[in-house]
């Protein structure tokens, strides 16, 4: 099947981005994820837990018509970040205007090392609970244990 580019109806061409195999425009280099490629581009950096939750933010009409059916696609921010990107209503995939997979690829690397450190800060939260040698129970040890009654 040849589909044109949603930007300047030039035919897209078959490539790789990233080990993923896109349609690709030669005249504005945009690319055509289909729907399960996008996720494949997220897995490329972060793993199935990292890529969990709400892809689409803010959803707005597009002016983009989907390449594959022609019906009007949505904009929306991806994942709530200053990107974005336009989906087919009709579920059969993503356009990526010129360096957005890259930046989508940003993303996710950012989201993973929030997570990270979300995780690292809450063990420790948990561990300065159980008493895990924070500097309130060094005091205290340094005084003997605490009150006296």
């Amino acid at each position: 099947m040849i589909i044109n580019c949603p930007r300047d109806a030039t035919e897209l061409v078959q490539g790789k981005e990233h080990g993923i195999e896109i349609d690709r425009c030669p005249g504005c280099q945009g690319a055509w994820y289909d729907y399960d490629e996008l996720e494949a581009l997220e897995s490329t950096v972060a793993g199935e837990d990292d890529r969990r939750g709400t892809i689409d933010y803010a959803k707005r009409e597009s002016e983009l018509a989907c390449p594959v059916c022609s019906k009007p696609m949505r904009a929306f921010n991806y994942r709530a970040y200053n990107l974005e990107l336009d989906a087919c209503s009709a579920g059969h995939g993503f356009w990526l205007d010129a360096g957005e997979s890259v930046r989508v690829r940003d993303v996710m690397k950012e989201r993973v090392g929030g997570l990270q450190r979300a995780a690292a800060a809450e063990h420790a939260w948990h561990k300065a609970k159980r008493g895990g040698g924070g500097v309130i129970d060094k005091m205290k040890g340094m005084f003997g244990g605490g009150r006296r009654r």
